[in-house]
């Protein structure tokens, strides 16, 4: 196999929370799968026992999925040829990780962390996730956002050896030849595509967008034990509209304007036909791509294969999930609810899109009029229907009759604030410090508790920090960030800072997708991953507790929200996987038994 690829009474609706038994809320317990038998242990994807290895000498060290370093053993050594490769004492999983932490600790700032981490990874996989596993709260920023985007902003001056598959709107008769580098038929589930235009708040990244799609992969390992051998990162090279990557005589990618239209349209077209033609199976994720392509590329595609964009749907889904526990900390209806976003780019247009359609299905409004209880905002100011032609397809159902706001032009987020008198504002504007002192003292004046979440990534985007805002409402604040933050102090106590971090979510709706072998990625499920995350909020049990559950439990959320996902997907007739336990236990056991660890299994060689 190609190695790259590797429950206080609460006002939330009842659909919503139904299926979801309230416990006090404690940190999960991960159940190891590896070391223990299973009736599922036959299964393809099962991560246990031994792993035959093909390779033997310095080939089994040059293999990041076999590769042991000083962990193998006296046994597999003799067998694979390994005596006078390795130095003689072999030493545990556990001890390696205790030296690779001295060493990424020694590393003086974070993006040679974040160098050093993707060192580790190309070399020893197994390593490489133990030692975030073993520190995942303090790596998380690390290699993914925001350290990423400084990683990936400097690709072409840090790049070393490539990883993922590189195609280029140029060499489009080539794709089918690319893509066969890393197998075929049933040997890819998850592929991770980006044609770098819009990456992490920081714009256009043109080849550099290999990195997003790399990281987003490991996340889908690291949370939702994706096996990592059955992974493919992908870059659309459409050429770049980035002056200084354009000017760069070290940058690595085509060194063109980006590429528009139709010739844009026929290779995103043949790229998903050729990976589809060749890994049948695969789940597809768009990750990164343009304000005026994500949404209707997803929408394209959705109806007919697995596919899914974090930037729209899991973005939405795990705001929508912290706006629910919100709305239950504060007492508000969701018929009730007024919600100002401040960036309508795919991010915010998204939030709306996941928020609209709860409201309608949850409510009996029509999507319409559920749409009206949501204020969107841009950088011309709010949008309003005399925008035509500038509304995007995403921002078009937002926009607001004129009428509403007579004599005021486009009128400033201010404004909005002081007329909507909103419950909830959301920042995905990548506009930093747009949340002003005023903005949030007039929000506070009108609601107790008022619900702000500060989106924009990397943390120097953020609209406001959170110990501003607790400050500004006077402690009455719900806060949720998109990236960590420390707890603020709130009458002598300490407030949780929730992380509206999207790996909580979408590497578990991507595990349900794949084990389902789902054939296509339905609202409903979306709908159903929101409430298995919605239903491990502290703040359901602790109205003082952090609106959504520590990024620290994120494998056992994975769980249940795959089981969500593989549930509705069965029972929308869309699950194609035979054999999928109806037995809620033995779902639970099904589902943990695929998912991948960090932990050494022993090398065979094939008979």
């Amino acid at each position: 196999m190609a190695q790259s690829i590797l429950r206080r009474q609460s006002n939330l609706p009842l659909s919503l929370l139904a299926s979801h038994r309230f416990t006090s809320y404690r940190p999960a317990t991960r159940m190891s799968t590896s070391s223990r038998s299973s009736k599922f242990s036959h299964l393809p994807r099962a991560a246990s026992g031994p792993l035959v290895c093909q390779y033997e000498g310095r080939d089994v060290l040059e293999s990041s999925q076999f590769n042991k370093g000083s962990a193998f053993t006296e046994e597999e050594r003799r067998s694979f040829k390994l005596h006078g490769l390795l130095p003689p004492n072999i030493q545990t999983l556990e001890e390696q990780v205790q030296r690779a932490y001295e060493q990424y600790s020694s590393r003086d700032n974070d993006l040679a962390k974040n160098t050093f981490m993707a060192s580790m990874k190309v070399q020893n996989e197994v390593l490489y996730y133990k030692l975030i596993d073993t520190h995942l709260k303090e790596m998380l920023s690390i290699i993914y956002t925001p350290t990423e985007g400084d990683a990936i902003q400097n690709y072409s001056r840090l790049f070393r050896k490539p990883e993922g598959c590189f195609l280029n709107i140029r060499d489009q008769d080539r794709i089918e030849e690319c893509l066969s580098n890393f197998g075929g038929g049933e040997e890819v589930d998850y592929i991770v595509v980006s044609d770098g235009e819009e990456i992490l708040g920081i714009g256009d990244q043109g080849v550099g967008a290999i990195l997003i799609s790399v990281a987003k992969l490991a996340l889908t390992t690291l949370c939702a034990g994706i096996h990592p051998a059955r992974q493919l990162p992908v870059v659309l090279d459409c050429g770049t509209d980035n002056e200084s990557l354009l000017k760069d005589e070290l940058y690595l990618g085509l060194r063109q304007p980006r590429v528009r239209g139709k010739e844009y349209d026929q290779f995103v077209e043949k790229f998903v036909t050729t990976a589809r033609k060749m890994f049948p199976r695969a789940y597809i994720h768009f990750e990164d791509f343009g304000l005026h392509n994500a949404k209707r590329i997803l929408e394209n595609f959705q109806p007919h294969i697995p596919c899914f964009n974090d930037d729209i749907q899991g973005t939405g889904c795990v705001t929508l999930a912290a706006l629910l526990s919100g709305f239950h900390v504060s007492d508000v209806k969701l018929e009730d609810v007024r919600v100002v976003i401040f960036g309508s780019g795919s991010a915010g247009t998204g939030i709306a899109e996941q928020l609209a359609d709860t409201i309608a299905t949850e409510t009996n409004k029509s999507k319409e009029e559920a749409s009206k209880q949501i204020w969107c905002l841009d950088k011309p100011g709010l949008l309003l229907k005399s925008l035509g032609d500038q509304l995007t397809p995403a921002q078009a159902p937002y926009a607001r009759d004129d009428n509403e706001w007579p004599g005021e032009g486009l009128p400033g987020l201010l404004s909005v604030v002081k007329k909507v008198k909103p419950h909830a504002l959301i920042g995905t504007s990548t506009k930093p410090k747009s949340f002003t002192e005023e903005v949030i003292r007039e929000m506070a004046k009108h609601v107790e508790k008022p619900i702000i979440f500060p989106l924009s990534n990397p943390t120097r985007l953020h609209e406001a920090q959170p110990e501003d805002i607790n400050q500004w409402t006077d402690g009455r604040a719900l806060i949720a960030t998109g990236s960590p933050f420390p707890p603020v102090d709130r009458n002598g106590m300490k407030y949780e800072i929730a992380e509206c971090n999207n790996s909580t979510c979408f590497p578990g709706i991507g595990l349900g997708a794949v084990l389902s072998r789902t054939r296509t990625l339905s609202n409903k499920m979306l709908v159903a991953a929101v409430k298995a995350l919605a239903a491990r909020s502290p703040a359901l049990q602790d109205p003082n507790g952090p609106l959504l559950p520590d990024v620290g439990d994120v494998r056992e959320l994975s769980v249940d929200i795959a089981k969500a996902i593989i549930k509705t997907a069965v029972e929308e007739g869309y699950a194609e996987e035979e054999g999928i336990p109806t037995d809620d236990n033995e779902l639970d056991e099904w589902i943990r038994v695929q998912m991948w660890e960090p932990v050494y299994r022993p090398l065979v060689r094939p008979h």
